[in-house]
Formats: structure tokens, sequence, C-alpha cells
């Protein structure tokens, strides 16, 4: 009993120990199962670790390539702050019309590259205008060459497109002309070294390239808006009257500046071509003319101003032609024997305006000639200036400078004098820059008197039925001018047709010169003369400079207008009126 007992008591006791036994051997197999699962997760930590540094790195690099400029072409000789040569030029509102920009040159490195035949081909492709043999031979030789002076953007993204190291671009400042052409005559050019070789870019070249400037524009007197209008308007004009050449100036005569100056035909000043054919001269500068019938304003100007006549004084016995030394003066049309002297302006008669002079006298006449400085060289910020032709006041000088044959001037000194007869007799300078002002208020061409009365006078030339101006009669202008035709004093053959307006005539503002080269008559053009519709039969400047004087004004004047409170006011006025 005590020995089973112990059996049972052994048993458990072994059984105990087995159980422990198992029990033991469980917790080391799991302790093994542990110790494996911590080399993995230190295995994904380290790998974590890893992918973190390489995000840090390119994150890093990133941000600073991003804070770095880096540069889209291949070449390495690029400035890094640019700084214009020249100064900007713009227009009286402010109007960007000349800038210095960056251009390039396309040049070769030949041992940059590595497939030639490759790279010829595609050069072949894609500008099949170069001359690929030569290129070849270029490179052959090895030396550093330029493949294309002066590319355009399109021909620079077209060469960099091919991906050929070789290429290399070269900066350089150049000079652009946002206008092309509409301001060819004024502006000038730059050479390649952006010094000035012409106009106003020549006149105010130091200025233009002074430093301690450089963030003040150059100001022009000149508003794009009303060039554009004008230059479309002049373009027509010689189409429609088959002209050679033309001309428009429009000026404030308080003051001289101009807003306008169009000289025909123009070029485009960006192609830097030498123009050297005499038809591209700045004919309102430098066009040296016989303006003709215009100069008759001058005359009746004087007499008005001495006192000899008055509008109303009656010219009686006015011949039909007058013999002046060796040649005969006449008109072409028929006028009656007695004249009013506004009639005589009004109608435009040779043989009244020379009787008219002879009342003056040849030394005023001269005195006034000589004070108007029309015989001189022009007076402006252009060297592109004319040389009037000089002449003797000898035997019938008088009588033919009355009526404007036989002296020379140019369209911009014409103008100014109209302008200073119509300002009230106050003498002006025209002027380009903006800022300066060369108005000389003391200095009288005529007393203001004599200025209401000639402005009078002026608008009766186009409102009245004989008058030679009616195709200028603009409703709201109060336009008043005077026509003139003529030869061309080197070619006889050539004719000029002028048409000098001011306006609004009762208080004028402004003064615009037409001028027309060997216009013709223009056979399928209708006219509203007066309400009637007509076709001219005479090539006169009644029938094509007024006729496009008008047209200038109808378009231009509403932005005159707007610029003006009291034009504005004026023309509002006869609105309501009517």
């Amino acid at each position: 009993m005590k020995n089973n007992s112990k059996k049972k008591i052994r048993r458990r006791y072994f059984n105990k120990n087995q159980t422990s036994f198992y029990f033991e051997d469980y917790l080391e197999t799991k302790n093994k199962t542990i110790k494996k699962n911590c080399l993995s997760q230190d295995r994904i930590y380290l790998l974590y670790f890893l992918f973190l540094s390489l995000i840090l790195i390119f994150s890093i690099r990133i941000i600073h390539l991003s804070m770095n400029k880096i540069e889209i072409f291949n070449q390495t000789n690029f400035p890094n702050n640019f700084t214009e040569e020249r100064r900007d030029i713009v227009d009286r509102n402010g109007a960007l019309i000349s800038r210095n920009i960056n251009f390039f040159h396309a040049a070769i490195i030949p041992k940059n590259i590595k497939n030639k035949d490759n790279f010829l081909l595609k050069l072949q492709l894609n500008f099949p205008k170069l001359p690929i043999e030569k290129i070849n031979k270029k490179i052959s030789e090895g030396k550093y060459f330029y493949l294309k002076k002066r590319i355009s953007q399109i021909e620079k993204e077209k060469l960099w497109k091919l991906g050929e190291k070789g290429i290399v671009f070269e900066p350089f400042q150049s000079r652009i002309y946002t206008h092309g052409n509409l301001f060819s005559h004024v502006i000038g050019q730059v050479d390649y070294d952006n010094y000035g070789v012409s106009g106003i870019e020549k006149y105010f070249d130091k200025e233009l390239k002074d430093k301690s400037l450089k963030s003040e524009p150059l100001k022009l007197t000149l508003d794009t808006n009303i060039q554009y209008l004008i230059d479309k308007e002049l373009n027509q004009a010689l189409d429609i009257f088959d002209a050679t050449g033309g001309g428009a100036l429009l000026m404030n005569v308080e003051n001289g500046e101009i807003l306008s100056l169009v000289s025909l035909p123009n070029f485009d000043i960006n192609l830097r071509a030498d123009v050297k054919e005499k038809k591209y001269i700045n004919k309102i500068t430098k066009g040296i003319y016989e303006l003709g019938s215009i100069f008759k304003t001058f005359t009746i100007a004087l007499a008005l101003d001495n006192n000899i006549v008055e509008p109303q004084t009656i010219i009686k016995e006015i011949p039909r032609s007058v013999k002046c030394s060796k040649h005969e003066i006449s008109d072409i049309k028929e006028f009656p024997k007695n004249l009013k002297v506004e009639d005589v302006l009004i109608r435009s008669s040779n043989v009244a305006t020379l009787m008219i002079a002879q009342k003056i006298g040849k030394e005023k006449f001269q005195k006034f000639i000589d004070k108007t400085k029309l015989l001189n060289s022009p007076d402006l910020q252009l060297e592109e200036v004319g040389s009037p032709i000089d002449f003797e006041w000898n035997k019938c000088k008088l009588e033919t400078v009355s009526f404007g044959h036989g002296i020379t001037t140019t369209p911009l000194q014409a103008t100014t004098v109209y302008a200073s007869l119509a300002n009230g007799g106050n003498m002006i300078q025209p002027n380009l820059i903006k800022k300066l002002s060369y108005n000389k208020k003391n200095e009288r061409l005529v007393a203001e008197e004599t200025s209401m009365k000639l402005n009078n006078i002026l608008r009766k030339v186009v409102t009245d039925e004989k008058g030679t101006a009616s195709l200028a009669d603009i409703d709201g202008y109060y336009v008043g001018g005077k026509t003139g035709t003529s030869q061309n004093y080197f070619n006889k053959n050539e004719s000029l047709n002028t048409f000098i307006s001011i306006f609004p005539s009762h208080q004028p503002k402004y003064a615009l010169l037409v001028m027309l080269e060997s216009p013709q008559v223009a056979k399928d053009l209708f006219y509203d003369y007066r309400g009637i519709k007509i076709k001219a039969s005479r090539n006169e400047a009644g029938w094509n400079s007024v006729y496009i004087a008008g047209k200038i004004i109808k378009k231009i004047g509403p932005i005159l207008a707007i610029k003006s409170k009291e034009f504005n006011d004026y023309y509002v006025a006869e609105k309501i009126n009517k």
C-alpha cells in the first residue's frame, strides 16, 4: 500500500518533471523566434533610414537648384545683369518707340561637334538657306566661326533644339523700334556699336548714352496714335492720286510742338539698311521746294500789318497779265477786274497779289522774309535739314516771291510761319522734345489784330463759294488754310500740291500741312462737294491735298478735342446750336 503510494507519488513527480521539461522547451523555442523578429525589424529600420536619407538629399538638391538661375541655352557667356547702353525713346504719352534689348549671334566651336555629317544634315533640314558647303569647310578648318549673325528668337530656339554642344550664342545689345517704319524719318537709326547715325538717335546720341539718365526715357512731342492715322491716310492718298511721294506735318501753333511728322515713302529702321535713294529723304525737313500760292498768305499778312490795306479794300483795275522783265505773269483762271483783298487770297490771284506786294515795297518785304527765316536751314533737333537756295533780290523778285515763285524753303519752315501768323503773331520755333520750350512770347511776326484778320480770311478760303479749299470744311473744326500748286524747282516735269491749314480758325491750336508730289487726277473718285457728288477734272491742290487734309482732320480731330478742353467746348457748343 505504501509502495503503491510511493509509485504514484513518483509518477506524479515524474509527470511534474515532464510537464516542466516540456514547458522549458517551449520557452527556449519562443526566445529563438523573438530573436529572429528583432533582426527583421532592425533591417526595416535600416532601409527606412536609407530611404529617408535619399529623400532628404534629393529635397536639398531640388531646393538648391530652385534657388539658382538656370540658363536655358548652352552658352556660358551670358551677362548676369542687363544694363541698357542707350535710354528708351517714348512718345508724348509714354508709349515706347525705341529700346535696347539682347540679341544673339550663333557661332560654331568645331571641336565640340561629335558627328559632323549628322550636324550638317540637321542644319540643312532646319535651315535650307544656309550655305552648307561653306559651313562644312569651316568646320574642317577647326576654327571658331559665326554660323549666322543677329538671329531672331525663333531661329535661336530652332538651333538650340538641335541639341548640339558645338553651337554657342553670343549675346549683344541692339536697338529695336516698336513701330518699324512709322517714325523712320524722325527717330533715325543706330549702328551695330550702338552709336546714333541719323535722326533723333544721332542728334541726342550723347544724352541717350548718359548712364546717369538711363532710368529716364527721352520723351518726344510726337503722338503715336496721331502719327499712325496721318500715315495711313497719306499712304492711301499716294494710291488714290498715283503720287510719287508726300508728306504731312502737324504742329501746335502755341509752342511749336510737333505732334506728327510723316514723309513718304518711308522705310523699316529695324532692317538697318543704308538708304541712299533721294525719294527716301525727309521731305518735311530736308526737302527744298517752291511752295507756290501759300506765299500769298505772307504777302497779305504783311500788307495788313503795315496798314496798307484792309480785308475789304478793293484792288482795282487788275490786268489779265503783267510784264515783268522778260517774263509775263498771269492767272490760270479769269478773275474780275476788281477784287477785295480777302478775295485775292480766297480766289488765289497771282496778278492781284503782286500788285499788293508792289504797294508794300521790296525793302519791307525783304525784311519780313528775313525775319521769318524761310531762307535759312530749319532749326530743329535733327541733322537731316535742307538749305533753301540763295537768291538775290534783283529785278522782278518782289513780284514773283509775292505768290511763291522763284523762292524755295522747306515745308517745316513754311508751316512754322503759318503757325506764328495764326497764334496771335508770336514767333515760335519747331520742337520735337517734350520738356523743351522754344516759344518766344516777346518776339512778334505780326500784330495780334493782323493775326485775327488773317485767320478770318483763311477760314473763308475753305467756306466761301469761290474758295480753293472747300473739301477741307469738316464739320465742327472750323478749318482755315491756303492751297499751293507749283512745279518742282529742280524738275519742271514734276508738280507739288500743298495745303497748309489751321484749326479751329477762331482760336487756332494746330497747323497741318499736307503735300503730294506729282499727283494725278483721280478719275474714279467721287467728291462730296457741298452736298453734291462730283468728279475732279483738274489736278490742283484743292482736289487732292485739301481732300486728304480734310480726311486727316476728321480722323485726328476727336483725339485733339479730347485733349483740349477749350477745343472740345467749341465743338460741343456748335453741335448744340445745330
